[in-house]
């Protein structure tokens, strides 16, 4: 069961709307007027700290996301900051042991889109990770919809920035790139060195020559990745991850029927977690007086 309330929380926010569920705190921050100058950095809060990133991302509120606090107190002081790709156990240690207790992640904490914890109310793994994020007093946020709304997209910059691609965008699209001619084979190669630890599924004749590639970072779903396919100025795309009976054999036959196109899969923490590397970086740009670090999640398997 689901609860309402309205609480008075601090000068910053006259009302704070928090969703009570059995196992959670949802944050819902209606409104936002910043940090003040006299605030000590013991007294700026979770949910005053969200709202300031919120804030600083230039977004309208966006209805029904799931940007909200997973789990903690938003009234908690905020000590440190780590951002991640998840919120993963190992995650959570280095962040107790880096005296951090803010948690910004950029996806689900409890294994399903909208965390919902329902079915795992005897489940041990669900109970020990929970266990582990009261003990500590952390209080985890997902940056989802409110970083993906922005321009550039920091999640597709991040990837530019690692890949050092920035110099063959034109500036203000950075997910697409017009890069020096190579082969796909030797795209793959330089991938391996930027990503030494990750297995690529890649679909396209290995000699191909190529000049256009587009990043599709995430699961934006096999529409997206045909759609970006069917364009004459993309010879590659570099993607995270697709169910295999969708854009996988729409690959196969395109690559059979002779066309000159070619699919790289990444994995959905590869494809994203460099935007929250470059996350870290620009919230140091206006939180000055918190520590704030990233913690890599890094790939959620091994590939034998």
């Amino acid at each position: 069961m689901t609860y309402l309330l309205t609480m008075k929380s601090t000068t910053y926010f006259p009302s704070v709307i928090i969703r009570i569920t059995s196992v959670s705190i949802f944050l819902i921050i209606p409104a936002f007027t910043g940090i003040s100058s006299g605030q000590t950095r013991e007294s700026v809060t979770a949910g005053v700290m969200i709202g300031t990133i919120i804030n600083r991302t230039g977004s309208k509120p966006i209805p029904n996301t799931v940007d909200v606090i997973k789990a903690g107190d938003p009234l908690t002081p905020v000590k440190g900051i780590v951002t991640t790709m998840f919120a993963t156990m190992e995650v959570l240690k280095k962040a107790v042991a880096m005296n951090c207790n803010l948690i910004i992640s950029h996806e689900p904490v409890f294994y399903n889109h909208r965390d919902e914890t329902t079915q795992f109310q005897k489940d041990p793994v669900f109970l020990e990770k929970k266990r582990f994020i009261d003990e500590h007093k952390l209080v985890i946020w997902r940056f989802h919809d409110y970083i993906h709304s922005m321009r550039p997209d920091p999640i597709d910059y991040g990837m530019a920035l690692r890949l050092g691609w920035l110099k063959y965008t034109d500036g203000s699209n950075t997910e697409r790139f017009i890069i020096p001619e190579t082969t796909l084979k030797e795209l793959i190669q330089t991938l391996k060195k930027v990503f030494p630890v990750n297995a690529f599924n890649v679909i396209g004749d290995p000699e191909m020559k190529l000049t256009g590639v587009v990043f599709s970072a995430g699961a934006p779903g096999s529409s997206t990745h045909i759609r970006l396919l069917e364009d004459s100025n993309v010879d590659v795309v570099l993607a995270g991850e697709v169910p295999q009976w969708e854009t996988y054999e729409y690959m196969r036959d395109a690559v059979n029927q002779g066309r000159k196109k070619a699919i790289i899969f990444l994995g959905h923490v590869t494809s994203e977690e460099p935007g929250m590397e470059y996350c870290a970086q620009w919230l140091k740009g206006f939180i000055k007086d918190i520590p704030v670090q990233f913690v890599e999640s890094g790939p959620s398997y091994r590939t034998y």
